[in-house]
């Protein structure tokens, strides 16, 4: 199932809306902007840092516990992971995407089991890597300037 989180952030929206008087199809405009999301994203898991530049929390004993680690008891029975946060087999990351259309842009993950990531649980902390706030589906500071910049490089440009 995959997650859906709605932009509605006031300060794009002028942005966007001068760019859309301009330009019928969004999709160069969406595609640029799914680009910068996923390699920030990336990113984020290279410093292991949320979307608002915090560091995640350690690893609960539970969860070290249940990690391949070569001689363990889940790699004998799993094989051996990669022993990174959030990289036991390295399949979420693996399925990290965007897809772009005239007026849209879609990010994110094709294991479930992301969305654990993303929201915590009562078991887990949270690891954010799409949002600075899942339930409002804010940016972080980044990821919303980096959206800015690249409207604000198109709208730039002289009308065709």
């Amino acid at each position: 199932m995959p997650i859906t989180i709605k932009l509605e952030d006031s300060a794009l929206r002028p942005y966007l809306q001068q760019l859309h008087e301009r330009m019928s199809d969004l999709s160069p405009v969406m595609d640029s902007i799914g680009h910068a999301l996923e390699q920030n994203m990336r990113a984020r898991y290279e410093t292991r840092r949320d979307p608002d530049g915090n560091k995640w929390g350690d690893w609960e004993k539970s969860t070290k516990d249940s990690y391949p680690w070569r001689g363990s008891k889940a790699a004998r029975r799993d094989g051996p992971g990669r022993g990174l946060m959030l990289e036991r087999y390295g399949s979420m990351f693996d399925g990290l995407s965007y897809t772009y259309g005239k007026n849209s842009v879609s990010i994110g993950f094709n294991q479930p089991y992301a969305a654990y990531h993303e929201w915590g649980t009562k078991r887990m902390k949270r690891r954010g890597l799409l949002t600075s706030n899942p339930n409002t589906g804010r940016l972080g500071e980044k990821d919303a300037q980096s959206i800015i910049d690249i409207v604000q490089e198109y709208l730039s440009r002289p009308v065709k």
